[in-house]
């Protein structure tokens, strides 16, 4: 059983995979090769001089596998609830997570197909998106989103941010108290 199940392997899924990982949960990464990141050459990435979409989602996900995620090629098709959380279908594989993030950009054919509320986006050419409280919870208990499919920023460093946000929240009220993760020199 996976503790949590990110779809979308872009910088906002990278980044909250990165986090629940880091924080000793079972998380399952699964990338779908089409992040729009890959198409982009980025120089407004704090900490970053200028990079690649394609090297700066390969950098998200390896960062993401070292502390712990599993990653897993494949396209979700359909998501149903179980006693125990959510199977998750994909091209002849199934997972069983107790939580899932939706990381998929600007794709909500899968959300939506799911029973996820939307509404219109405010981002050109980002028609819909997915209604999510502040937290990133959808209205479907267990499911939340974060990103460019829950209505943030379409740039890299603000989709990124709330990958993280989102799983700091999810890690919070799993936990019972809030989750901090700062790491000191060593």
């Amino acid at each position: 059983m996976i503790d949590i199940a990110i779809i979308g392997a872009g910088p906002a899924g990278a980044s909250a995979a990165i986090f629940t990982a880091k924080a000793g949960k079972k998380t399952l990464l699964i990338d779908s090769d089409k992040s729009m990141t890959k198409r982009a050459w980025i120089e407004n990435h704090y900490g970053v001089q200028e990079v690649t979409g394609p090297e700066l989602v390969e950098t998200g996900k390896q960062q993401a596998t070292k502390l712990g995620a599993e990653l897993v090629q494949t396209e979700v098709t359909n998501i149903t609830k179980s006693e125990e959380g959510f199977v998750l279908e994909t091209d002849g594989q199934e997972f069983l997570a107790k939580h899932v993030i939706l990381a998929s950009g600007v794709s909500v054919a899968l959300a939506e197909k799911i029973g996820v509320n939307t509404k219109e986006g405010t981002e050109p050419r980002i028609k819909t998106v997915l209604d999510v409280d502040s937290d990133g919870k959808t209205n479907v208990e267990g499911i939340w989103a974060a990103g460019t499919c829950a209505g943030v920023s379409v740039h890299t460093i603000i989709t990124a941010g709330d990958g993280a946000k989102v799983a700091i929240n999810l890690l919070s009220e799993l936990n019972g108290e809030r989750y901090v993760d700062h790491d000191v020199l060593k």
